[in-house]
This record gives C-alpha cells, structure tokens and sequence, in this order.
C-alpha cells in the first residue's frame, strides 16, 4: 500500500542537512509503488502541531539540486522539546494527512521525540513508522561511527585553527595570542579537530581543550606561555563547555544566559574569560574568536565525503522504512580495510535518545593537552580532501 511520508528538521544545523532532505525526497521520488505523498513540516515539531506543512512534491527538480548545497534547514528547524499537550496536536495532524512514515533528521534529542511519538500513536492505534536520518556537528550520536555534519564542520574549525595562527604569527607583538572557541555542547569532537592544523610543533593549536579533560587555569596558562616564548605566538582551541576539576563551565559566572527547552545550559563560554587571564599574566594583547554557526554553515568548507553520507543517510531511510523497519535511526558503519568507505546501519530510536557519545581515552592526549594518532586516523578521512599546506620563510 502506499504511505504518505512527513519529513522534519530538528536542532542546529549542520553544512549537509539539506543533503539528507535532497538524499530522502529523491528516493522517496523513486518508489512511486510504495510511497504517496511527501509533507515537510515547516519548522519542525511546530509546523506539525500548527498543521504547517509543505508539499515537497511541487519543488522542481533542479531546485532540488540548489537545496542540497545550501546551508541552514529549508524546511525550518526546531529546538522545541515534546510536551505532553504537543500529543494530539501531533497526532491529529498525522491522521489528517494519512502519514504512515515520519522522518525526523536530528541528533539525539530528536531520537527522543521520535520514540516517544511513535510509541504514542501505537497506544492511540495510529500505524505510524518513525525513522531518524542523523545529523549533527558536535559527532556525539552513539551507535554510529560519526555523524553526518561532522566532517564539513570539522575541516572548518582545522582551517580556521590554520588561519588564525598564521595571522598571530604574523602580528608579532602587537596581537601574538588567539583563544578559539568551538561547538560542541557535552563532547570534544569538533575542537580536537583542530589537530590537523598542526603539521610540526611550532604549528598551532598549541592547546586543545575538551569537556572530557578538566581544564587547570594554571597548567592552561604555563602551555600558552611557554609557545609564546618559544614561537613568538600562540593559539589555543577551547570547547564551548569545557569544564573546571571541580565540574563548572571554564569562566562560568553566575547563572547561564539561557536554558533552552531540553535543560541545556548556554554560558558566555570560556574564550573571552581565559583570553582575559593570558592578557593579563603576559601583558600582550589576546584575541578570542567564537565563530559559532559560521562553523555550521560554512558551504566552502564542506567536506565531499560528509555530503555524500548524509544524502545516503536520506536514501537508506526511505529503503528501511519500506523495508518495514521502524522506531530505529540511520547509522554511518565504516568498513574494515586500510581504504576508508562507509555503509549505512540501523539502531534502536530507544537506544540512541538522550545519550552522548564522548571521546575515548585513547584518542586524547591530557599530558599533552592534545590528541593521539587513533584520533587522528579515526576523523582524517571524515575531512576530504587533503588542507592547504602552507609555507614559511627560511
């Protein structure tokens, strides 16, 4: 029989969500047999409850070639947490417009409410399957050997690393330090990414910071100030939540600025406070920058093995939800072999909601403060093409 479909974007976005919804829309295109027609909530949960949907059907294939490479979510995103009064709303829309499959491309919260509405409609006698495509930067899906997201951004934060520490370098005196502050809410992912930055020792990042390491303000400071005497200039690397020994956020002052609808605290973050303290204890002027959702939409930066896997995200999705399978997410499976090539899985929604993938032990380096080889061979693929090598006087 065939199934109307409903697509959702969910969370913060990432250079390759439009990838997914071009990957699902084409395959779903290509099973007349099996599937009717395609809705896409307009921002999310909220277009669901509002009734707000689009006709994904009406979109002419050669624009759907333009969204593919373009950044943000062109259906609308959505950070609104499932209530218990979102319930019907939810449902009466998906009776309404016959939907036997909804997909939800989103990260871990968004596996959450997908489980939570698919159970919801099996108590109600709704027939609903309910499929996650992944997708997030901060890589922290488990289950999954990466996230699709992650790669673009990643390849972002190293040439950013590249580009600041050139530009201290060459600055001298007059602005030789540089506190970069990365994404990445519970885990170091992005920020550990800025390894491939470094080529020889006097290369930034000269200090990586990651949540799974408490960061020592006095350790912090001695590190930068040992490559500024020794190099002329420095450049640290710092995750958004990068805590204290004793838990709190590095610089935290206070209550956080928001809370958004899943209880995740937003502080000022950590560069502008470690920035004051090296200014401070060196006498030199010290730059912090928080490119923040340049990070995650930066199209020049996206990484061609990251856009292809999140398109085949879309694609296995629509196959597995007329394959029968449901209340599962989509997961990346790299295959065994010196070549990297990945392949498509599933994993229980139940399994997946609501937990944090951190960074091994062994991909971290804290004597260092910096990351080891396994990590370095475990995301090189995830970036594309080989970064810029760049050259220095003799």
């Amino acid at each position: 029989m065939k199934q109307n479909i409903l697509i959702m974007q969910s969370g913060g976005c990432t250079p390759v969500l439009n990838c997914s919804l071009y990957g699902l829309v084409q395959e779903a295109q290509s099973h007349p047999a099996s599937i009717g027609d395609i809705y896409g909530a307009h921002y999310g949960m909220e277009g669901i409850i509002d009734g707000d949907l689009i006709d994904l059907r009406r979109t002419p294939a050669d624009e759907w070639l333009r969204i593919a490479h373009t950044p943000g979510a062109v259906l609308g995103s959505t950070r609104r947490k499932l209530r218990d009064e979102d319930v019907q709303p939810i449902l009466h829309t998906l009776r309404k417009h016959n939907i036997g499959c909804w997909f939800i491309i989103g990260g871990n919260d968004s596996a959450t409410t997908g489980h939570a509405i698919g159970q919801a409609a099996e108590s109600d006698g709704l027939p609903l399957t309910v499929i996650n495509i992944p997708k997030t930067i901060d890589n922290d899906l488990v289950l999954t050997d990466h996230s699709p997201g992650y790669g673009s951004a990643a390849r972002f934060v190293a040439l950013a690393t590249m580009g600041a520490a050139w530009d201290a370098e060459a600055m001298g005196i007059a602005a030789p330090i540089t506190i970069i502050e990365v994404m990445g809410r519970d885990a170091g992912w992005l920020a550990a990414a800025s390894a491939f930055a470094k080529r020889d020792e006097r290369d930034a990042p000269h200090f990586i910071g990651v949540p799974e390491i408490p960061l020592d303000e006095t350790r912090f400071l001695d590190c930068i100030e040992d490559a500024y005497r020794r190099y002329g200039f420095a450049v640290a690397v710092i995750a958004e939540n990068t805590r204290t020994p004793d838990g709190k956020p590095v610089g935290e002052q206070g209550e956080p600025f928001y809370i958004d609808d899943f209880g995740h605290p937003y502080y000022d973050g950590p560069s502008r406070y470690l920035a004051a303290q090296v200014s401070r204890q060196l006498g030199v002027r010290t730059r912090h920058e928080k490119p923040g959702t340049i990070q995650r939409s930066m199209m020049a930066c996206v990484s061609q093995p990251d856009a292809q896997e999140a398109e085949m995200a879309g694609r296995a999705a629509v196959r597995s939800s007329i394959a029968g399978e449901r209340d599962i997410i989509i997961t990346l499976e790299r295959t065994p072999g010196d070549d990297y090539a990945c392949t498509t899985g599933t994993a229980p929604l139940v399994a997946v909601g609501s937990k944090v993938k951190r960074m091994p032990s062994d991909y971290l380096d804290p004597a260092n403060h910096f990351v080891t080889q396994p990590f370095l061979d475990y995301a090189r693929p995830l970036l594309g093409d080989p970064l810029p090598h760049y050259g220095r006087l003799r």
